[in-house]
């Protein structure tokens, strides 16, 4: 299923927070929002998933969802969002404990997410016994149990150490080389974008417009740190937005 944003703007009273959003979220493919400080990430991000309804224009579903989609929009948050008296096998079975699954089912599924995360040796684990890497793969466990046609990650790495943050990119695109999943990822991080984005779009400073997309040909699997070829997208996105940065820091400032 793809997603086309057509001529999206949103407010917030007389806050102009989005205006006039053109974008098309393709099949199996991750697009990376960036953008100054304030300019409306998290709300279009807000505005893809239906907790917000934009002011003016339309987010379109184009295609079929996926046939074994539990959930079509799925949200994964910088928090981890986890529940501390359950252990990680039931933070991953709260999201499917409203679809009348069959028990079986329901166990394989588990164990399958936790596989491919790899925390099967801590399904019986409290999240107070974990790092905070490890809670974010619960998260992103969570998230692939109900199969959603499109995941929406709103700086899901922030709160790591660059590090785990490293370690964490490695496994998104291990799970996405494994099985190709649609994504829209929201970071700060413009080495993250590199990364990780397909495609890379770069909103102006508040109300956000789309500047520029970038797109990205090398394979995820092929793309290191320190490469030369993502070092160069990740200066020509930097010199995009570092104006604009700098102008939308001042003003947040003086709010």
């Amino acid at each position: 299923m793809d997603i086309r944003l057509d001529g999206v703007s949103h407010s917030y009273g007389v806050t102009e927070v989005l205006r006039d959003v053109s974008l098309d979220i393709p099949s199996g493919k991750i697009v990376c929002i960036v953008g100054p400080s304030g300019c409306g990430k998290s709300t279009l991000l807000r505005v893809l998933g239906g907790l917000e309804r934009p002011t003016a224009g339309n987010v379109l579903q184009l295609g079929q969802i996926p046939q074994d989609c539990l959930n079509p929009m799925t949200f994964i948050f910088q928090d981890f969002a986890l529940l501390p008296w359950r252990t990680v096998r039931g933070n991953v079975s709260l999201v499917l404990e409203d679809h009348a699954l069959p028990t079986k089912e329901m166990q394989s599924i588990i164990d399958d997410v936790l596989a491919r995360t790899k925390l099967s040796d801590f399904a019986d684990a409290l999240p107070r016994q974990l790092s905070g890497g490890m809670k974010q793969r619960v998260a992103i466990a969570r998230a692939l149990a109900v199969n959603p046609a499109v995941m929406l990650m709103d700086e899901p790495l922030s709160a790591l150490d660059s590090q785990t943050r490293e370690l964490l990119m490695d496994d998104l695109i291990a799970l996405w080389t494994r099985t190709p999943f649609t994504a829209v990822y929201v970071t700060h991080n413009l080495a993250e974008a590199v990364r990780l984005g397909h495609s890379i779009v770069v909103l102006s400073r508040r109300p956000g417009q789309v500047r520029e997309i970038v797109h990205l040909d090398k394979p995820l699997a092929e793309r290191g740190h320190g490469d030369p070829e993502l070092e160069a997208h990740q200066r020509h996105l930097w010199g995009l937005m570092r104006d604009e940065a700098a102008a939308a820091d001042a003003e947040l400032l003086n709010v």
